[in-house]
């Protein structure tokens, strides 16, 4: 079925839940690409963004998300966010979600469009949880090529509350960093390095 919808989330739901594995307790508090947001809150959006967007897909509103915090983190996240990932992927997978509008938010939209926007969340946030917690990661290239195409008709200094000013990023570059800089981040973000515990005296 999903060779008969615009995008097929299936791929990148499952390079986020592998990118869960790699999140260790020690990480929650760490810093991200998204300025004020430790590794846990950007867990917590995730969650709330893939059961927002389930529900636009359902058209259904599921009304506005609270700010991602780290203290409203759910404690089973571990087993919980794979659950709403999945059901995120199969929600989109119906072609009827792709028709007339979808209410994400409070915000109604095309639904083509709104499909759009929420493969841009996961794909940015993926990229977003990887670098603050060193891992390896991949998008899809047919949903990037789709994303800068869409984030490209934002304005330059960005949207207040979505994205950033552009980052200008070099045209050889790969197609992943262009839609990160689109979004107003920097593709060379990374996490500064912990410092090593200084040994006690005996």
């Amino acid at each position: 079925m999903a060779d008969r919808v615009p995008l097929d989330f299936d791929p990148q739901v499952r390079q986020i839940r592998a990118l869960l594995l790699g999140v260790d307790e020690s990480d929650l508090a760490g810093p991200t690409p998204c300025p004020g947001w430790p590794v846990a809150a950007l867990l917590d959006h995730l969650m709330g963004l893939a059961y927002a967007f389930a529900q636009g897909a359902r058209k259904r509103d599921g009304g506005p998300a609270p700010e991602p915090s780290a203290d409203h983190l759910s404690r089973h996240w571990r087993s919980r966010l794979p659950v709403l990932l999945e059901e995120l992927s199969t929600a989109w997978r119906d072609p009827a979600a792709w028709t007339g509008t979808a209410t994400v938010g409070g915000v109604t939209l095309p639904a083509t469009d709104m499909g759009i926007f929420a493969m841009n969340e996961l794909v940015i946030h993926g990229w977003d949880l990887a670098r603050a917690t060193g891992q390896d990661y991949a998008a899809d290239p047919r949903a990037l090529e789709l994303l800068i195409d869409f984030l490209s008709q934002g304005p330059a200094e960005g949207t207040p509350g979505l994205f950033g000013p552009v980052v200008p990023v070099d045209s050889e570059d790969d197609v992943l960093f262009q839609a990160v800089g689109l979004t107003g981040r920097d593709p060379a973000w990374r996490p500064p390095r912990r410092k090593a515990p200084v040994a006690q005296r005996r």
